[in-house]
């Protein structure tokens, strides 16, 4: 039994992870760091320990069976505890050390929170950090799935603890030949018939944009679709578009970034999940917070 258990347990920590990025299996095989194979070889090889099937194929895509689903939301708990137990194992015979699994935004890459990181370090430097950077929804998955310990994420997600911690202007992104790029402030509803460049319709911030556009009276002309939001500010920058964008912490030159009247805002916030109770973890959880507390 115990080495039925050993063999079964990467798999079974791959379907728990499957279930969380919602079947997609990329998406699971990055959270725990395989690769795409490696993780629907697991999954196969549940399926033969257990005799049924755990996946249907829909068309191009797969989708977890109502077992599967059912056993992923039984395992989740255990799994969570288990490693919160030998986390905070190890964590007694090096309580200075030990490793934190913290995501970032794509917006925040520059700025106040690799400054926030740098600070963490220089004061806890036995602890190692393990960073990803991805969209909102990715890291909010990660979070609940325990791939990530904490994240900020933009916005605050539904179903994850959470605390907000600050807010993101959004401005109009415009090259510095443009119409409007003089003014002080512009309205949405003022570039009306642009070309926008944008996240894909999968972004939260894509989401906020589209809704602007809709409330200011039209549907956006999405141009060009990017992940990368300094892509979008380089393809802004040489006039293939416009675009609304959290304003840049760092000034980038030959940019004209304009307030929106009226203005508009969303909300940061610090999220953790269950893996987020060892003490590195809650040592940069409490220095995250003190630091954008103190940065307000």
């Amino acid at each position: 039994m115990d080495d039925f258990l050993a063999r079964l347990a990467p798999q079974l920590r791959a379907l728990e992870a499957l279930a969380a990025q919602g079947g997609h299996m990329t998406r699971a095989a990055e959270a725990l760091g395989i690769p795409q194979s490696s993780m629907s070889r697991r999954i196969q090889a549940l399926e033969d320990h257990l005799g049924v099937p755990l996946l249907v194929h829909v068309g191009r895509t797969v989708e977890l069976t109502p077992l599967a689903l059912s056993l992923s939301r039984q395992l989740r708990g255990p799994l969570h505890e288990l490693r919160h137990a030998l986390d905070a194992a190890a964590s007694t015979a090096d309580p200075e050390g030990g490793t934190v699994r913290f995501g970032i935004p794509l917006t925040m890459g520059t700025g106040v929170l690799p400054d926030i990181i740098a600070g963490f370090h220089r004061q806890n430097p036995l602890v190692s950090l393990h960073l990803k950077q991805a969209h909102g929804q990715q890291l909010a998955r990660d979070v609940a799935a325990g791939s990530l310990d904490l994240a900020v994420l933009i916005p605050p997600p539904a179903g994850v603890e959470h605390t907000v911690i600050g807010r993101q202007e959004i401005r109009a992104v415009l090259p510095p030949s443009h119409r409007l790029a003089s003014r002080k402030a512009l309205r949405v509803s003022e570039l009306r018939g642009e070309a926008f460049i944008a996240n894909p319709p999968e972004y939260t911030l894509r989401a906020l944009v589209d809704s602007m556009c809709l409330k200011a009276g039209f549907e956006p002309s999405v141009a060009i679709e990017v992940t990368e939001f300094s892509l979008i500010r380089r393809l802004v920058q040489i006039g293939l578009g416009i675009a609304l964008l959290p304003a840049g912490e760092v000034p980038q030159p030959g940019l004209a970034e304009i307030p929106l009247l009226p203005p508009a805002f969303r909300e940061v916030a610090l999220a953790w999940g269950p893996t987020a109770r060892t003490p590195p973890a809650q040592r940069l959880l409490a220095f995250v917070r003190a630091a954008f507390r103190d940065a307000a």
